[in-house]
């Protein structure tokens, strides 16, 4: 594991970094697409917004001052029980660290430091939808698969 790594939440002025890495994560994911069919600066946009106003959160390793990676949380309220705990749930998604900076401890870092976050703000569980690449990351970090969980997938 390397010491040269720092991890920190991200900043709405990181926007334009985390896009440029979502599209190089999505561009990985479709090997062989000729070329991105929206234009980065939407994801930039959107990312800002987001992180601007706190309806998600997110966190980034650095490697010589240079973001490598990073992971996003989205808290998710749950209506009122009288009888049971409505804490908030987190959504995880878009974790990606580059692949030069791989098997480094970088992504266990970035899951430590969401989970530290999720903790400390009472949310009651994580959800993540794992690629089988980071699955056994996830495993590692404590995720365990769910007999509870149902998913209609509505896509065209």
């Amino acid at each position: 594991m390397s010491t040269d790594l720092v991890v920190r939440p991200a900043r709405p002025a990181d926007a334009g970094a985390l896009a440029e890495l979502r599209w190089t994560f999505k561009q990985e994911d479709h090997d062989g697409t000729p070329a991105p069919a929206r234009p980065r600066e939407e994801a930039e946009r959107w990312i800002h917004d987001r992180l601007g106003d706190g309806r998600w959160l997110a966190w980034v390793v650095e490697t010589e001052g240079e973001i490598c990676g990073h992971v996003f949380l989205c808290p998710v309220e749950r209506v009122p029980d009288p009888y049971g705990d409505n804490s908030p749930i987190g959504y995880v998604t878009n974790f990606f660290v580059l692949p030069s900076q791989r098997n480094r401890g970088a992504g266990a870092r970035l899951l430590e430091a969401l989970k530290g976050h999720a903790h400390g703000a009472g949310l009651d569980t994580l959800i993540v939808w794992p690629s089988e690449r980071s699955s056994p990351l996830y495993r590692r970090s404590g995720f365990q698969p769910s007999d509870e969980l149902l998913e209609l997938p509505l896509g065209a």
